[in-house]
């Protein structure tokens, strides 16, 4: 497809618009100034300034509110599996996991690069989660969530401290708490180290993306804003979990 063509078709501006941006020196592909006429293709990185720009027909992603009781799994044999309960009509998978019995905000996607990107733990993407817990919240709970609590499963082979987190009481028995790491089941194990049982667990952001008014087994489509920020998120975690400097 012709450069013009492609910043037109992205909303960027018209034809006539992108020829003359692109006449000034202020379009790259693939880090190099871009010329008038050029053709580019799905595997081009375009940029206009520093924005880097993304075709319409980009994946789909979405923002999905996970009930308590759905597993996330892709095997059909197991009956209550998040495809299956959403029954979404393209092919998509999440991007990271919530157990069982939590709830609340799942990325879905079919871009595999978004996901890779949004998984690995050393990017320190940030996750937050609402819970209640089965004993009043106190600052020496708070404290000591915050600072890191060490987490030992001999079966599994478990034996880490956790990272120092951010952890607000927002009720009695209430509070949240934002993690930059995904270890299995790491709220509830964090909190029965302490004393503490959960009794209700649901994740209300992923980096940019909130959760709010989104209801349990609704989904929709991140809007345009959204999903800028959340490349550009993904982007600079895969810069800065690869030494290099973001672009």
């Amino acid at each position: 497809m012709r450069l013009n063509k492609f910043l037109s078709e992205a909303g960027v501006c018209s034809r006539r618009e992108a020829d003359r941006l692109i006449e000034e020196g202020r379009v790259t592909v693939d880090g190099k100034k871009a010329v008038p006429g050029m053709q580019v293709d799905p595997s081009s990185e375009v940029r206009v300034g520093k924005k880097r720009i993304r075709s319409k027909d980009k994946k789909t992603v979405l923002a999905v509110h996970k009930p308590a009781g759905i597993v996330c799994t892709e095997d059909k044999r197991v009956k209550n599996n998040i495809i299956r309960f959403l029954k979404y009509p393209e092919r998509i998978t999440y991007a990271g996991r919530l157990d069982k019995e939590s709830e609340g905000l799942l990325i879905m996607t079919d871009d595999g690069e978004l996901i890779n990107g949004m998984m690995r733990s050393r990017y320190g993407h940030e996750k937050e989660y609402k819970v209640w817990v089965n004993k009043p919240v106190t600052e020496e709970f708070v404290n000591r969530m915050s600072s890191g609590v060490r987490l030992v499963d001999k079966e599994k082979g478990l034996d880490e401290v956790t990272r120092p987190c951010e952890v607000r009481q927002c009720g009695t028995y209430i509070f949240t708490i934002i993690l930059t790491q995904g270890l299995n089941r790491q709220i509830r194990r964090m909190c029965e180290a302490l004393g503490y049982k959960v009794k209700r667990l649901v994740r209300i952001r992923i980096m940019n993306i909130e959760l709010g008014n989104l209801k349990p087994g609704a989904y929709r489509k991140l809007t345009e804003q959204e999903l800028n920020e959340l490349y550009e998120q993904t982007e600079k975690g895969k810069n800065a979990g690869t030494g290099r400097t973001a672009e």
